[in-house]
């Protein structure tokens, strides 16, 4: 596992980790296939707008693409990690926030998009379920446990 994709931060005196949020696999692949047949139709479009004659190109093309970055970055992508204490999330690379400068916490497909109110805005990606990671973090949020 990539150790820079995981929380390094070390934890406050009485913080303790709850849970962590993983990326999910299943995910990760119905969001690649999806992007997946939104470039292959893109390109053939595309080719058609300029009047190729060989549209279905466009959808090798779009295929390919996708296919090739799903696989390239699938491994570093499912290695990601978020921790979720009683006082904070901890992300990767270093990444903090206050569970009390949360501002707002969106559902954006399977992603969730934590914005603090600084206006700083991190993504937990391909969550199986961002429903319960968003309800997760607000019961801790509110001084609640899981």
């Amino acid at each position: 596992m990539t150790t820079r994709m995981t929380p390094n931060t070390p934890l406050n005196d009485g913080e303790e980790v709850l849970t962590s949020f993983r990326a999910d696999r299943a995910t990760y692949t119905r969001t690649n296939t999806w992007m997946a047949v939104f470039a292959m139709a893109g390109g053939m479009v595309i080719l058609w707008a300029l009047g190729n004659p060989h549209v279905w190109t466009g959808a090798i093309g779009g295929l390919f693409a996708v296919a090739v970055r799903g696989f390239y970055m699938m491994s570093e992508e499912l290695s990601v990690r978020w921790d979720l204490t009683n006082e904070r999330i901890l992300g990767p690379m270093d990444r903090v926030i206050r569970l009390g400068e949360i501002k707002a916490l969106n559902k954006m497909g399977s992603v969730v998009q934590v914005v603090t109110n600084a206006g700083d805005k991190y993504l937990v990606k391909y969550q199986g379920d961002p429903t319960e990671t968003i309800r997760q973090i607000k019961a801790v949020q509110v001084g609640g446990r899981l």
